[in-house]
């Protein structure tokens, strides 16, 4: 895991702040684990140059007992196997896979059924969970919070290529067509040859750190 200890630490100390503040009955208690909060924000500020004032506002919004983010991403193949990827306008138009925060009162696969159709047009079906794999332990770029992604193999059955707002371009690609300018921060290049290897073989079991 290439997380620096400083992220970690100042995560531990937001989540313990978080989730204190949620149960402390006492004043005392609570000052004492927003004062735990501001700690973790100067950490986090110090480490990645941001705007402590922002880092603190960010940890504010959070509230009840401190958990992994979660995230879907969908690996969705046509009938040559190619996999779908999408232009991700948030990040400088880089490829991706169709995704994002899951959503409250959906299930893991309408969320990702939901996150397909709006950023690529199309409708599908998911056919097997091929991994739940934590961020940080995969190697992505370091961010705020602790997150668990969930992958999920899918095939077509409808719809076709349309952008929106999130996306700037449809495009299919075999495994040896990958783009380089991948959104790494969403998906790397390991994560993408995997999916490859659960399409070629369904009876490969779910992935997991």
């Amino acid at each position: 895991m290439t997380t620096p200890r400083w992220l970690i630490w100042a995560r531990d100390l937001q989540a313990l702040a978080q989730s204190g503040l949620t149960y402390a009955e006492s004043p005392f208690d609570r000052e004492r684990y927003e004062n735990i909060r501001q700690i973790a924000a100067d950490m986090m500020a110090a480490g990645s140059d941001a705007d402590m004032t922002r880092v603190l506002d960010l940890f504010s919004q959070q509230d009840g007992y401190a958990t992994p983010k979660v995230t879907v991403r969908a690996a969705v193949f046509d009938d040559r196997q190619r996999i779908m990827l999408v232009r991700e306008v948030l990040d400088y138009d880089r490829w991706t896979l169709p995704g994002g925060w899951a959503d409250v009162n959906l299930s893991p696969v309408e969320n990702t059924v939901k996150e397909v159709r709006e950023e690529s047009g199309y409708d599908v079906r998911v056919t097997k969970l091929a991994a739940v794999w934590d961020r940080d332990r995969q190697g992505h770029p370091s961010a705020p919070f602790s997150c668990h992604t969930l992958y999920f193999i899918c095939e077509l059955t409808g719809g076709q290529a349309r952008t929106s707002v999130e996306t700037s371009e449809i495009g299919w690609f075999g495994p040896d067509e990958i783009p380089t300018d991948l959104s790494m921060g969403r998906v790397l290049p390991h994560q993408i040859a995997r999916m490859f290897d659960h399409v070629r073989d369904p009876a490969l079991p779910t992935d997991f750190d």
